[in-house]
């Protein structure tokens, strides 16, 4: 197992599918709910010869089952955000290690050290709950800058205002994430001019504005901080690798991921591109499933890069989802 997790961090397109050909066998025989799955589905596993051809768990299989690949006490049980109506997912994570390895990793991939970054976290809706993977996630990164004015700063904007003017005034490069409604509120009541402050959006508005787009949002946003672009961060409980999005919207990938779309119809047919509901390989998900068909609609394009357009008809509503659809 050791030497399949230094391989997922190492990987590269040429051999991708070799290792995730690897990763699906592994989980086949040692997790018992997605073997389950694997097997009413009729598919032999001896007939996978191509990673277009391995089947995906649903997601919503997070909310009755706990889908470890291994019999192992979870480090970590990350949970979804939600309202009272619906059904959280849980992820049992055996070795909490691996996602920190994802996420710093990942950090680096997309931003360069973290250590030259101050980073401000506006999740209050995060904090106010306990199992947030992405709490988890900004937590350490937050430590990991050695940044004293590095920090959450929930409801208390005057200060983050002052904060913001004066690492502006240094030229120190600092990184806000934050929840969407918060990002609005903040950028409603201290516009200011961003030259040295990148927007990292989350996505969720849980009911406390009217529904927006996300090209909605980042104009608000754009306009309040004048900013050419505004980044995204696209995540889920279910996984332990994220995407970014430096403008536009459009979602790169880490070297460890691979996103299809598949056809609502047949949802065992995937596609490298085009539009469909999102499946998501990542292989960092190593002691759950790598495996993950999505309740998002998304186009998929020739560099793995994709956009979320919406949600899935039907589909639970999700507190973190990111924003309605633009019909």
């Amino acid at each position: 197992m050791k030497d399949i997790v230094n391989n997922i961090f190492s990987v590269e397109s040429h051999n991708f599918s070799g290792l995730a050909l690897r990763i699906f066998q592994l989980q086949y025989h040692s997790n018992v709910v997605y073997k389950a799955w694997v097997d009413a589905l009729g598919i032999d596993t001896f007939s996978v010869t191509t990673i277009n051809e391995i089947p995906f768990l649903p997601v919503s299989f997070f909310k009755s089952h706990e889908v470890v690949a291994e019999i192992l006490p979870a480090e970590q049980i990350f949970t979804s955000s939600g309202t009272s109506q619906t059904i959280n997912s849980r992820h049992f994570v055996t070795d909490v290690s691996i996602y920190e390895q994802s996420f710093f990793k990942g950090f680096e991939h997309f931003y360069g050290a973290v250590t030259d970054w101050c980073i401000i976290c506006l999740l209050p809706s995060y904090l106010e709950r306990h199992g947030s993977s992405l709490v988890y996630m900004v937590d350490h990164l937050i430590k990991a800058t050695h940044n004293a004015d590095s920090g959450f700063y929930l409801y208390n904007f005057d200060k983050l205002a002052l904060l913001i003017q004066q690492q502006e005034a240094r030229k120190q490069k600092t990184m806000i994430i934050g929840v969407t409604f918060a990002l609005l509120d903040f950028a409603m009541a201290y516009p200011m001019r961003l030259q040295y402050t990148t927007i990292v959006e989350t996505g969720g508005m849980k009911g406390r504005k009217r529904e927006m787009i996300r090209a909605e949002v980042h104009q608000v946003l754009k306009e309040n901080f004048e900013l050419k672009n505004i980044h995204s961060e696209y995540g889920m409980t279910e996984l332990l690798s994220q995407a970014y999005s430096k403008g536009n919207g459009i979602f790169k990938t880490l070297p460890w991921m691979k996103v299809f779309a598949r056809d609502e119809d047949d949802p065992l047919q995937v596609h490298d591109t085009g539009k469909g509901l999102l499946n998501i390989i990542d292989l960092a998900n190593i002691n759950s499933c790598s495996f993950i068909a999505t309740d998002d609609v998304a186009l998929i394009y020739e560099d793995n890069s994709f956009e979320v357009i919406g949600r899935m008809d039907a589909s639970d509503l999700r507190g973190c989802s990111l924003l309605v659809a633009a019909n």
